[in-house]
């Protein structure tokens, strides 16, 4: 599979220097140094339980950090009033591995939740075409009066991103998007978010432990060892190394 290009923007829509969090004597991030760069798809890998979403945590503000500072579009997040935290994060959208779907309402219902809880002043009309624009963003406009329970898992992945996205935030958090899916849909959801990358103009994390979601959509790939940020770059910068706590990641006959 073709490695995705790194790109050359230099703006910054996230920085993390210096973070530290621990829970009790376990210690989970032991100096974290990362940023995110305008209109970048940012892959995280790292084992379970390294610490990868008590990072998501923290840059939405659900965690404060031990030590260091995380800056989100300029703010510094644990600076910040509750108020302006709410609005920041009203830009950072998060798609959930379960695609956290309200079972009991339609596709739309589900897209016109979000829309309605905080964009108050839009009209009905608004509102329609914003879900209908959504839905067919994700290829999937005629799903628009089904119950998630008639969905496929890819389908549901789809309206869960589609979900997000209408509220057109800057920056895209992805918790593991190829989870549980067939090798052709986890094809799909890849395309997907580089369709959203290009379209909407996000920035991006994506968490995956899928190595072939890793190379398809990441720009650039940092892994998380041992509490830090040791390898970044490249798929290929990453796991060109003979680093023994890279390897177990990694089977070249298999992703190539």
């Amino acid at each position: 599979m073709e490695q995705k290009k790194p790109l050359n923007e230099q703006e910054k829509v996230i920085e993390i220097k210096g973070l530290y969090k621990s829970f009790g004597n376990y210690h989970v991030l032991r100096g974290v140094d990362l940023d995110l760069y305008k209109r970048e798809n940012l892959v995280v890998l790292g084992k379970s339980g390294t610490g990868k979403s008590v990072l998501i945590k923290i840059i939405v503000g659900l965690l404060t950090p031990d030590q260091g500072e995380v800056k989100v579009l300029n703010q510094v997040v644990d600076e910040i009033t509750y108020k302006e935290l709410l609005a920041l994060r009203l830009k950072v959208g998060f798609s959930f591995q379960n695609s956290a779907l309200y079972d009991s309402m339609t596709v739309k219902e589900n897209l016109i939740f979000p829309l309605i809880r905080n964009q108050k002043n839009l009209t009905k009309a608004e509102i329609n075409s914003a879900v209908e624009e959504m839905l067919d963003a994700v290829g999937l406009l005629q799903t628009i009066n089904q119950m998630p329970s008639e969905l496929s898992g890819g389908q549901r992945k789809r309206i869960g991103i589609a979900r997000t996205l209408i509220l057109r935030p800057e920056i895209m958090l992805y918790d593991e998007p190829t989870a549980g899916l067939d090798p052709i849909t986890c094809l799909e959801i890849n395309s997907l978010i580089n369709e959203v990358q290009e379209r909407f103009h996000t920035s991006s994390i994506i968490i995956t432990h899928d190595l072939t979601c890793a190379k398809a959509v990441g720009n650039r790939v940092a892994m998380l060892l041992d509490g830090k940020f040791e390898r970044q770059g490249s798929f290929e910068d990453v796991f060109n190394t003979s680093d023994e706590r890279v390897k177990p990641f990694y089977d070249y006959n298999f992703i190539q």
